[in-house]
């Protein structure tokens, strides 16, 4: 045997106390101390992460309640809309920085870099312990320790990610306390493992699933105690084990002190279908978070986790299947096998949950993270399993040990090379190499982190020197005082730099140079580039004197404070004369095509346009700037010139205007239904939608459905459009024909949710606001859109008349189950509405229908208390007017039904009739 391996597993006691024992029984606590050291060094070389405000925020609430101060107190913290967000880490961090005074934004940022990557340093640690506890060797234990911290995505966010690493550390912290707890069986073991457990449970309400697994394995150590005394220790135990759970949760948890059903109800929604929606890149495609794909989180993971644990954490899996069929009874009796089983279930339940209930998920798998924990030390297993049964033999082990090396070894490379952007690492299974295969399939740098590297590298080459840098101010927030001495706002200035994340394909190659470039696998995700003509090369120069050349050659499309001139798909921006102290402007143009599916998935924002943009320079004494479209450009045009730079200026110079590339253009179809809903309206007809204005028509917006030439849009206008009314949110909720086209966890509602702020969609040209937000693909029975307290519009799409007509053309032929205000018929399933000679008036007001069924438990819970489902239902979701008929069709429960109560009913005024008939038994 290699002597070596004499000291691998040295024994719990009597431990030698030479060199090398010393080395291998601190193995665990010396490896954590040397990456202690290592990320105190490399704490200031990442930046701010986007959450970091929001998250001081959220435990700044939350003090102040606790303090009493009457600007949270008067809330209650019952409106503040992140108050499901537990503080049990993130109060700390503000305690820690009140209390060392700290005021300058770089020294707060690096205590929070610091306290949290410390924070994951201790759950390595543990990591450590607990692999060491269940497979009794210190070498499988250090390999579990290693890839828990070589995990390339997760070491960078342990230090700037305070809301999703603080719960994979505390995760693996009540997993080592678990073990422990079983192990010591006394009464002050489970009560530290009640407290972890409320602490974890505060920081993520899915840390509650720990609970009823320390129920039930304490259910099991009952079930076979010997006698009275020890199943009464076991009683107690587990008992002062949840109620130390429930106090630390409510204790760290202000939300909770008054009333903790409804925060406990209130936090498990929000984990089951999170409200927020975000668009993100996904296998080529933009989507909405509510719309991945099941298997979403679990690609995200697999593409994204080192080798070694993907496949020892495989191969542990599957010996620990072996074992359990082949030591059935030692699942439930012997501790620590039952706790990899724990393990296994704590890995992979979250992960089938999260398939099942096609969880609103984004921004990766960051919010899975704690999957991780069980991983490594399932790969631990798989290791342990190899080394110990599969190669018994001395030099099959050493190379089993050998091959976990060098994947740890793997691991570490794209650390080092991608440092400090280790977050946007991927493994293997994707392709790294082929040009923009990356870039065109998957966000990368979401967070926006790589602008800190740029800021350091303009400093750095320009010593001494002040500049001015376009980009996110927040990374220059976190610099030391003296640099972001050297980097004020542009205020008027003309910017030296701009950081990009690349170079954008609307802009001339030539207006690069002398750029900073970070090359990561295929992709530039950053690029200094300067803006000044002085810096440019001869070539730039002469270059943007051609196209000056070229665009005068034309007519303008549009004059404004710039004229903007068209050559082929160019679009060139000329100010004749310009002020030498002119402030720097940032000219845009959207592109909103009519077809979307010609463009590629990664160029989409929002779901609706192209945007493309570029600083101007100047030249000659005039303003110029380029942009290029793609050559696949067609649809509508808004062009804009913003002050200073900014993306939504207020109250500075700004212009827009609209201009079509394909007709019929925005202006025209606008134009053209107008002219439809004002004959519509002189004529006495049904107009496309209905308005019902809060403060007057002056105050709303025109809407109009746009399904013309295979289009399937809403088109939103208001001319003399204020910038307040720009700026103010749009509600649009889509009730769509058959429910199950809903993400589960809007089926309750009956809508989708698809809020928006008018400048996600469109534009302000001349003024005049103007929106186009494409429509879901599945079949829409209603939309309900507007502003608070300014306007609602209520709009009914084309139903498949043709079908409903047809399958019920021949009910007049028939006796009616009931008649009332309607026929009322109970035909396939279906409740069917029918009227005779019926105007538009007849059906304008709500619609109630309530079943009352034959048997209370086949009502969902919530509405057991009522008594009966409620379905009621505006009319045209359900059918609609038919050659001066109205016909609706509801569909029933599929349960044995007792009473149907049905009629229309206006709010504030009451019932305008009631009927009730038998149900179908």
């Amino acid at each position: 045997m290699f002597p070596p391996l004499r000291h691998i597993d040295p024994p719990l006691v009597g431990r030698s106390k030479t060199a090398l024992n010393f080395l291998i029984t601190r193995s665990g606590l010396i490896s954590c101390a040397l990456f202690a050291l290592a990320g105190l060094a490399l704490a200031g070389d990442y930046g701010i992460g986007p959450d970091e405000v929001n998250q001081r925020r959220i435990a700044e609430a939350n003090l102040n309640y606790v303090l009493g101060r009457a600007d949270s107190v008067a809330a209650g913290l019952a409106l503040y809309s992140d108050r499901v967000y537990g503080v049990a880490f993130e109060l700390p961090l503000l305690l820690a920085e009140r209390a060392l005074g700290l005021a300058d934004p770089y020294y707060i940022h690096r205590l929070r870099l610091t306290l949290t990557h410390l924070f994951f340093i201790i759950g390595a640690f543990c990591c450590y312990r607990l692999a060491w506890r269940l497979f009794d060797n210190r070498l499988i234990a250090l390999f579990a320790l290693l890839l828990f911290l070589l995990h390339p995505r997760i070491y960078a966010h342990s230090f700037f990610n305070s809301k999703d690493l603080p719960f994979l550390s505390m995760f693996i912290v009540a997993l080592y306390l678990l073990e422990r707890a079983f192990r010591r069986d006394t009464m002050g073991a489970f009560l530290l493992l009640g407290i972890a457990v409320g602490l974890l449970t505060n920081l993520r309400i899915m840390g509650a699933m720990l609970l009823p697994a320390v129920i039930a394995l304490r259910g099991l150590d009952g079930l076979f105690a010997g006698g009275g005394p020890e199943r009464k220790k076991i009683l107690l135990t587990g008992g002062v084990f949840a109620l130390a759970a429930g106090l630390t949760l409510y204790a760290v948890t202000p939300y909770a002190w008054a009333n903790p059903l409804d925060y406990l109800a209130y936090a498990l929604t929000q984990t089951a279908q999170h409200p927020n929606v975000e668009l993100e890149l996904f296998q080529g495609r933009l989507r909405a978070s509510t719309e991945m794909p099941p298997h979403y989180g679990l690609t995200w993971f697999g593409i994204t986790t080192p080798p070694p644990a993907l496949l020892l954490g495989l191969v542990g899996m599957a010996a620990l299947l072996m074992q359990g069929m082949a030591r059935p009874r030692a699942v439930f009796r012997n501790t620590p096998l039952r706790l990899r089983w724990l393990l296994l279930a704590c890995f992979a339940l979250p992960l089938l949950a999260a398939i099942l209930l096609n969880a609103n998920q984004y921004n990766g798998w960051r919010q899975s993270y704690f999957l991780y924990a069980p991983l490594c030390l399932l790969a631990a297993g798989g290791l342990h399993w190899l080394a110990a049964a599969a190669f018994r033999q001395g030099w099959r082990r050493m190379a089993a040990y050998g091959l976990a090396g060098a994947g740890l070894g793997l691991a570490l490379l794209p650390m080092v090379q991608l440092h400090p952007t280790q977050y946007v690492y991927f493994n293997f299974l994707v392709d790294r190499a082929t040009p923009e295969a990356l870039r065109t399939q998957y966000y990368l740098d979401y967070w926006g982190l790589a602008y800190r590297e740029g800021l350091d590298y303009l400093l750095e080459r320009h010593p001494g020197e002040t500049l001015t840098v376009r980009g996110p101010r927040a990374q220059q927030n976190v610099l030391p005082a003296a640099a972001r001495g050297r980097l004020p706002a542009a205020a008027g200035r003309k910017a030296d730099y701009e950081l990009v994340y690349l170079p954008d394909i609307s802009q001339p190659d030539f207006a690069f140079n002398e750029g900073y470039q970070r090359r990561l696998y295929n992709n530039t995700l950053l690029a200094a580039r300067p803006l000044t003509a002085a810096r440019m090369t001869d070539d730039a120069v002469a270059a943007y004197r051609e196209i000056y050349r070229q665009a005068l050659a034309g007519k303008p499309i549009i004059r404004a404070d710039y004229a903007v001139y068209l050559d082929g798909n160019r679009l060139t921006f000329v100010k004749e004369d310009c002020h030498p102290e002119e402030p720097d402007a940032w000219f845009g143009v959207r592109i909103f095509p009519h077809n979307p599916e010609i463009l590629p998935p990664h160029l989409w924002r929002r779901g609706s346009y192209v945007p493309l943009g570029s600083h101007g320079v100047r030249l000659d004494g005039r303003c110029l700037a380029v942009i290029q479209p793609p050559d696949y450009a067609q649809g509508d045009l808004i062009l804009t010139q913003r002050g200073l730079g900014n993306f939504r200026p207020k109250g500075l110079p700004v212009w827009a205007e609209l201009y079509s590339l394909s007709r019929p253009g925005l202006g025209e179809l606008l134009a053209e239904y107008r002219q439809q809903a004002a004959a519509a309206s002189s004529a006495a007809a049904p107009i496309p939608f209905t308005l019902n204005s809060v403060e007057g028509r002056a105050a709303a917006f025109e809407v109009f459905l746009d399904r013309d030439a295979g289009r399937n849009r809403l088109l939103y206008s208001k001319e003399d459009c204020a910038l307040a009314e720009y700026e103010t949110r749009i509600t649009l909720h889509i009730y769509p024909v058959d429910l199950a086209n809903l993400p589960a966890g809007r089926r309750d509602s009956g809508f989708d949710n698809r809020d928006f702020l008018p400048d996600f969609y469109g534009g302000r040209p001349g003024g005049e606001c103007v929106a186009i937000v494409p429509l879901p693909e599945y079949p829409i029975a209603a939309i309900r859109t507007g502003q608070a307290n300014r306007w609602e519009v209520n709009l009914y799409p084309p139903a498949d008349a043709d079908d409903l007509r047809t399958k019920y053309a021949a009910l007049s032929d028939h006796l009616p189950n009931l008649r009332a205000a309607f026929d009322l018929y109970l035909q396939d399933s279906r409740l069917v509405y029918l009227r005779e000679s019926c105007v538009a008036g007849d059906t304008a007001a709500g619609f109630f229908l309530h079943i009352i069924p034959a048997d209370l438990p086949d009502l969902p819970g919530e509405r057991r208390d009522a008594g009966f489902a409620n379905l009621d239902f505006v009319f045209e979701r359900w059918g609609g007017h038919f050659d001066g008929q109205c016909l609706a069709a509801v569909p029933l429960p599929d349960y044995p039904i007792k009473t149907i109560r049905t009629g229309q009913h206006i709010p504030g005024q009451g019932e305008l009739w009631a009927a009730e008939l038998a149900g179908e038994r």
